[in-house]
């Protein structure tokens, strides 16, 4: 008796794959650096300094509606006082005298953060390019899913707020996913499985049925 073909894939997919169909640990997918310690908490006390210092910025320009070139003064003004104070005392207590950290001042460090920017930005457009052309329709259509879905969130939350949002689920997802991976891979495969169904009979019953003409190969010049 033949089995039907959504049985098969239920049975080849009884076991929880990764998310994202992904090979590599959690932490080389991140990147392995120190972008990936700090995504995955690593160093607790610089991810923790790291989040609390967003979540004040957050707080004074939605909360008390700073104006950004108000807070700059006040914290250049700030700084200014505290070094002068600390500098100007350091003889008198037997302090060190503040020194900026050479990793600010380093040129090493600009080309690093440069090139990391570079590298993540062509391969953003490779990928938005590859799913823009249609080579496959399957991500096309998730694509403008997930844009269209965004579009909708951002007429309820002003820029801000938004960035806050996507920022602490960056700083929180990831932590939680290794913490509970086997639990989110597991709903991750059974969602899979019915996300794939639901495209087989949308892709037989209206993708099949629309017209398409021929494709005609590209010729290299």
């Amino acid at each position: 008796m033949p089995t039907n073909s959504s049985d098969s894939d239920d049975n080849h997919q009884a076991t929880p794959v990764k998310l994202f169909g992904r090979q590599r640990p959690l932490h080389e997918v991140l990147g392995g650096g120190r972008v990936a310690d700090l995504l995955l908490w690593k160093n607790k006390n610089l991810s923790a300094a790291i989040l609390i210092g967003f979540s004040v910025v957050w707080f004074l320009f939605e909360v008390v509606e700073y104006n950004f070139l108000t807070l700059l003064c006040h914290i250049s003004i700030i700084t200014m006082l505290v070094i002068f104070v600390w500098t100007n005392c350091a003889a008198f207590f037997d302090w060190s005298p503040p020194k900026i950290p050479e990793i600010i001042l380093s040129e090493s460090a600009f080309k690093e953060v440069a090139s990391a920017f570079h590298l993540r930005l062509n391969q953003f457009l490779l990928i938005l390019y590859d799913t823009a052309s249609g080579k496959d329709l399957t991500h096309f259509l998730l694509a403008i899913v997930s844009l269209w879905i965004l579009s909708v969130i951002g007429t309820y939350f002003n820029s801000l707020n938004l960035l806050y949002l996507g920022f602490v689920s960056i700083k929180t997802l990831p932590v939680l996913y290794e913490r509970y991976e086997e639990e989110v891979d597991y709903l991750a495969s059974k969602g899979n499985r019915r996300v794939k169904k639901l495209y087989r009979k949308f892709d037989s019953k209206v993708l099949n049925k629309i017209p398409r003409g021929p494709v005609k190969d590209k010729k290299l010049i």
